[in-house]
C-alpha cells in the first residue's frame, strides 16, 4: 500500500516524539547533541537537490532507536534537508508491516525514504549489518565467559533474569564504546541506498 502526503504528515515531528516520550528522553536528547556527524555526511546531505520525507517506525524502549533516530534528527536539522515524521510502531501496524525485517519482524526502527511526490527511495531496518555483527560476537564471547547461563545466546525475549541482566550490560557498553563507528555505518549505508536512486 502506498504512503500518501496525507498519511504521511499524520506522523510525529521530532519535537512532538521528544514531548510524548515516557522511556529514555534524556538519553535521546543527549544521543541528538552528541551525534557525531563527519563534515563529508553532512555535505552529502546538504549537496541533495531536494529534502528527503523521512517516515520512522519507532518505540522509545529500542536500543536501536534510541542510537540512530537522534542521528536522523540532528543531520536533519543541520542540514534541512531530511523533513522528518516519527510514527510509533504499535500504534501504527499498518506502516509496521509494509517493512518487516525478514518478512516477519517487526524490528524498529525503520527508515523509509521518499521524494517530493512520495515516490519511495529505499528504506533501512534497525542497524548496520556490521554493527549486528560485533553484538552478536560480543553475545557469544560473553556467553563462553559464563558457561553458568547457557540460554544467554538465546532470543532475548527468552532469557532468564540474570542472562537478560548480563546481555544487555554487555550491548550497552559496545554500543557507547562504538557509537562514533556505527554512526559511521548508519550514514554510510543510508548514503548508498540514496545515491542508488535519482532524485530529481
Amino acid at each position: 500500500m502506498a504512503i500518501t502526503h496525507e498519511r504521511f504528515e499524520q506522523g510525529l515531528t521530532v519535537e512532538q516524539y521528544i514531548a510524548q516520550m515516557t522511556q529514555n528522553r534524556d538519553t535521546f536528547e543527549r544521543n541528538q547533541a552528541q551525534a557525531a556527524l563527519r563534515p563529508e555526511d553532512v555535505a552529502f546531505f546538504e549537496r541533495l537537490p531536494q529534502s528527503i520525507n523521512t517516515l520512522i517506525i519507532t518505540e522509545d524502549w529500542c536500543g536501536d532507536a534510541l542510537a540512530n533516530v537522534p542521528v536522523l534528527a540532528a543531520l536533519a536539522e543541520r542540514t534541512g534537508k531530511l523533513n522528518l515524521r516519527l510514527f510509533l510502531r504499535d500504534q501504527n501496524l499498518d506502516l509496521a508491516d509494509q517493512y518487516l525485517k525478514e518478512g516477519k519482524y517487526r524490528s524498529v526502527p525503520v527508515f523509509v525514504f521518499f521524494d517530493q511526490q512520495m515516490r519511495e527511495l529505499g528504506h533501512f531496518i534497525e542497524r548496520p549489518a556490521d554493527a549486528t555483527a560485533e553484538m552478536r560476537a560480543a553475545t557469544e564471547r560473553l556467553a563462553a565467559e559464563h558457561p553458568e547461563l547457557p540460554d544467554l545466546t538465546a532470543s532475548f525475549d527468552t532469557l532468564s533474569d540474570e542472562a537478560r541482566r548480563l546481555r544487555a550490560q554487555s550491548l550497552r557498553e559496545l554500543r557507547a564504546s562504538r557509537s562514533a563507528a556505527w554512526t559511521a555505518m548508519l550514514l554510510d549505508d543510508i548514503e548508498r541506498l540514496l545515491s542508488a536512486q535519482p532524485i530529481a
